[in-house]
């Protein structure tokens, strides 16, 4: 009776490391998958901001120009104002 008591132990110790194999082969895949997530979310957030910058770009050419005129003005009206009557 021994004899055929030890393999159903055997097959469920078998058993039971099988399944915890596959759970620990199963966190690693989805930690995998987590970097990977971030990982792409970075790159996502990367892309936006270059592409904000893309548009924004005239607009600060733009408004520094306008802001370079208006000293050059300012300067005009002193140096006007310096020699004039």
């Amino acid at each position: 009776m021994s004899g055929t008591a030890a393999p159903p132990t055997l097959d469920y110790a078998e058993q039971v490391a099988r399944v915890l194999r596959s759970n620990a082969e199963t966190e690693k895949f989805v930690a995998e998958q987590r970097k990977l997530i971030a990982e792409q979310s970075k790159l996502q957030a990367e892309t936006l901001k270059i592409g904000r910058d893309r548009v924004l770009a005239p607009l600060s050419i733009g408004l520094a120009g306008m802001a370079a005129a208006a000293a050059f003005f300012g300067a005009g009206a002193a140096f006007v104002k310096l020699l004039g009557p």
